[in-house]
C-alpha cells in the first residue's frame, strides 16, 4: 500500500472534485447520461443543513492531487438492531489504480463504520464489472447473490406517491 496516500473528510470546497469523479464514475459504468447532480445540489446535501445532511464523502490524494473519492451514508438494520453504512460510490482515477487508493479508502471507510459502531458494510457492483469484483473478493467481500435490487424512479415513483 502507498504510503503517500491521504484520506480526508471532503469539505465544502471540494464540491467540484466530488462532482467530477462522480462524472468520471459514470462514465466508466456507461451511465454518463443519467447523471442530473449539479454542484448546488451537491453542497445542499452534503454540507447543507446538519439536520438533513444526505452522505458524506472521503478523498484519496497523492503529490497533492485528489485521485479518489467515496460517498456513503447510514443505513439501518432491524436484525442487527444498528446502523449500517452503504457506500454508493468509490472511484479511483485510472491513472491511480493499482497504487493501494481504493483499499485505503475502503479501510478508512470501514474505520468510520467501526468507530460509529456500525454492523456492516454493503454496496453494489455492476455484474459485468469484473475489475472491482475481484478487488472486493480479495478484500474478504461477499456477494449478497441471494438478494436483488428493486428502484423505483421517474414515473413510476411519481405514479406510487400519487397512488
Amino acid at each position: 500500500m502507498n504510503n503517500d496516500i491521504h484520506i480526508r473528510a471532503a469539505e465544502i470546497d471540494d464540491v467540484p472534485i466530488i462532482l467530477f469523479f462522480i462524472q468520471a464514475l459514470a462514465d466508466y459504468e456507461k451511465l454518463s447520461h443519467e447523471v442530473v447532480a449539479t454542484e448546488d445540489d451537491l453542497r445542499m446535501s452534503l454540507f447543507g443543513d446538519p439536520k438533513a445532511k444526505q452522505a458524506e464523502v472521503i478523498i484519496a490524494s497523492s503529490a497533492g492531487k485528489d485521485i479518489g473519492f467515496a460517498l456513503y451514508f447510514h443505513t439501518y438494520s432491524t436484525f442487527l438492531g444498528r446502523a449500517g453504512m452503504w457506500l454508493e460510490d468509490l472511484f479511483v482515477l485510472p491513472e491511480a489504480r493499482g497504487t493501494g487508493a481504493g483499499k485505503k479508502l475502503l479501510s478508512h471507510l470501514a474505520k468510520i463504520a467501526k468507530d460509529r459502531q456500525c454492523g456492516r458494510l454493503e454496496w453494489s457492483v455492476l455484474n459485468w464489472n469484473e475489475p472491482s469484483i475481484k478487488f472486493y473478493r480479495s478484500l474478504g467481500a461477499t456477494p449478497m447473490d441471494e438478494w436483488t435490487t428493486y428502484r423505483l424512479h421517474g414515473q413510476a415513483l411519481d405514479d406510487l406517491a400519487n397512488s
